[in-house]
């Protein structure tokens, strides 16, 4: 599974990357949240962290739990913040969340996710590119990515 989506956010860079990488905040600015915590913290946006989020069913006012480990580091000179998912169904998935300018006050917001899938003998990457993929992760990383996106863009207009 390779995926990748993008967004165009009226906010500098630099703000767009301390919003995605304050990831501690998110269950403040993002209601889909319901933890983001260090486990392990090796120094700001780095280290062991545990994440969990509600997936939403459909027009259903209600979610379905989820909850993963990543491995999370970041580049403040390329305006980068990699997550590794080390425990939980996604366990080995890849991500990559890259700020880029576009304008003076505008930025592009990518996410790449990429994954082989769960280590099921022949079905893995089936589950991962027809079901988890299209129907959990895509669900929280739209919803996340749009989201960082308008907090910098809130927070870039009240300056």
């Amino acid at each position: 599974m390779r995926t990748v989506y993008e967004y165009e956010a009226a906010a500098p860079t630099g703000l767009c990357f301390r919003v995605a990488a304050n990831v501690e905040c998110w269950p403040d600015i993002l209601r889909h949240y319901r933890r983001a915590r260090f486990l392990r913290r090796d120094g700001f946006a780095t280290g062991l962290l545990e994440m969990a989020a509600w997936r939403p069913l459909g027009p259903i006012p209600i979610g379905w739990p989820v909850w993963w480990l990543s491995e999370m580091h970041h580049d403040v000179e390329q305006h980068r913040v990699i997550f590794q998912h080390v425990y939980g169904i996604t366990s080995g998935m890849n991500v990559l969340w890259e700020m880029t300018p576009i304008g003076a006050d505008t930025s592009r917001i990518r996410v790449l996710y990429e994954w082989c899938g769960p280590a099921w003998p022949l079905i893995g990457r089936l589950a991962a590119d027809w079901v988890i993929g299209p129907v959990f992760v895509r669900a929280i990383a739209k919803r996340t990515l749009v989201g960082v996106a308008l907090e910098a863009e809130r927070r870039h207009r009240c300056r």
